[in-house]
């Protein structure tokens, strides 16, 4: 199955879960859950599966809106809760859904439906989670001199990795002659693409984005600094959420403005995720995305003679001949060889990190094994 095939099924399986919402969430009964206040939170039956066996009359249910330092920020169907971080924790990203205890201390986090995840930036040999439990992603470039379509095959990667549903967004429509330049190669890369054109700074020219912020879908906006997702967030939303910064003009790049990941509440019933623009976006355990986002070359691979080409200089390699006939662009086979180069790199030093720390967590324990034997004679 390719990709545009699994997202019109996604997308499908997303419509008809929200019809049954309401009577999936009535066997959890005696509680909160089956409040439209829950649902309007993106609960559905995959969480309400998960606590079948819990007695339900003694917990409760809550999302993160916003990560901080110390804290979450959770909302529940009664109130808003905030919830001290301690190291006795699970892995928690904005998205998650939680399950707090009668006393609002943590119980457990649910399975999640998606995870959007990088490389964390600068040298840290670590996994940082963006955001979890998303149903569409808007992939927001600007239709000015920063249109950058690598770029954005290296966020439709990430998606792709998270079986979420891309939509592009392209801001700045008001400054650009021509719209169609721009759509065009999008639609090189992905011929079935849902593709938007949008002033940000007018509510009415972005109203089309409604449409993917039902009740119930949770909506995550991403894209580089200076793109506009603030000024997006702020004509959704209706209010000034988010600051927003002008770019800089001799380059068209931008400035960071958002600093945190925070889910808003829309009125049409969805939630809206903004992300710091993020200049470094560096991919890792994304080898089936990077494949779905290069999808022809990939099929082509399939056909070279050898099964580890390089599709360098090898005898019978069918991407170097598909470059020769002008069947392939050669940016696009470059973008797929550097991103696949760095996802391989990234997952190699995040394993080799892994396998430090437990090696490193055996010898704490055999020498405080060591140190207990010895204090009992």
């Amino acid at each position: 199955m390719n990709k545009h095939n699994r997202f019109s099924i996604i997308k499908s399986k997303t419509s008809s879960t929200a019809s049954s919402l309401s009577i999936d969430s009535c066997a959890v009964t005696h509680q909160e859950t089956s409040s439209d206040s829950l649902i309007r939170l993106g609960w559905r039956p995959f969480f309400a599966q998960q606590v079948a066996e819990e007695n339900i009359t003694e917990i409760k249910f809550a999302k993160v809106m916003a990560c901080h330092r110390n804290q979450f920020e959770l909302e529940t169907s009664t109130e808003p809760l905030t919830l001290s971080i301690t190291n006795q924790m699970p892995d928690i990203t904005v998205g998650d859904w939680l399950v707090l205890n009668g006393d609002d201390s943590f119980r457990h986090r649910l399975d999640r439906t998606s995870l959007f995840s990088r490389k964390a930036p600068g040298s840290k040999v670590q996994i940082q989670l963006i955001a979890a439990n998303i149903d569409t992603v808007f992939i927001v470039s600007s239709l000015n001199k920063d249109f950058n379509l690598s770029r954005i095959e290296r966020y439709l990667a990430l998606a792709n990795e998270a079986g979420v549903t891309p939509v592009f967004v392209l801001t700045k429509a008001d400054l650009c002659h021509d719209t169609q330049v721009f759509i065009k190669q999008i639609l090189s890369i992905f011929p079935l693409a849902m593709i938007e054109t949008v002033n940000a700074l007018a509510r009415e020219s972005v109203q089309a984005l409604h449409a993917y912020c039902a009740a119930g879908q949770t909506v995550a906006v991403m894209g580089s600094s200076g793109v506009g997702k603030s000024t997006l967030i702020n004509s959704l939303l209706g209010a000034e959420a988010q600051l927003t910064s002008d770019i800089r003009q001799d380059d068209s790049k931008g400035r960071h403005t958002t600093t945190g990941r925070t889910l808003h509440q829309l009125s049409s019933g969805g939630l809206l995720l903004d992300t710091p623009g993020m200049r470094e976006l560096q991919l890792s355990d994304c080898e089936q995305g990077v494949a779905d986002t290069f999808e022809e070359i990939t099929a082509l691979a399939r056909q070279c003679r050898f099964g580890d080409c390089h599709h360098q200089a090898e005898p019978g390699c069918a991407v170097q001949k598909a470059l020769t006939r002008g069947e392939l662009e050669s940016r696009r086979l470059i973008s797929y060889q550097k991103l696949l180069r760095e996802q391989a790199l990234n997952t190699a030093s995040l394993a080799q990190k892994r396998a430090k720390d437990r090696n490193l967590s055996k010898f704490h324990r055999s020498v405080q094994d060591g140190a207990r034997r010895l204090k009992g004679k």
